[in-house]
């Protein structure tokens, strides 16, 4: 169910509040701030985290502590490049930045919403 005017006038002055109050905070709660993860980082992270236990556990086998921490070092290596976020798609800071994201999804589900009413009747 689409907001109403007032209903959205209310979220706009809430999100501005938020904004002004705690910028970093306010742009980590953003609707893209899930997508800014690279699948790319995500993939080889997950495939450098395997490869750092395959280390660790040939480390163990031969019992060779340098190897095993090498593994160990590999793992957390791995485990903060999954995690970086993507470089350059920080939101803009300026006023009704926050609305031009949220109006197109608002603006998509309301399209949405409308086209399966049409549908069904």
């Amino acid at each position: 169910m689409p907001l109403s005017e007032h209903e959205q006038k209310m979220l706009e002055q809430l999100e501005k509040q938020l904004h002004d109050e705690d910028p970093k905070f306010a742009d980590s709660m953003g609707a893209d701030a899930l997508r800014t993860f690279s699948t790319k980082h995500i993939v080889l992270g997950v495939l450098g985290v395997i490869a750092g236990v395959l280390i660790l556990l040939v480390g163990v086998g031969i019992q060779n502590i340098f190897v095993g921490v090498l593994g160990f070092l590999a793992m957390g290596a791995s485990v903060y490049y999954g995690t970086l976020r993507r470089p350059g798609r920080r939101r803009s800071s300026g006023p009704g930045a926050a609305n031009r994201s949220r109006g197109g999804f608002l603006s998509r589900l309301e399209a949405q919403w409308e086209e399966r009413r049409r549908d069904d009747h």
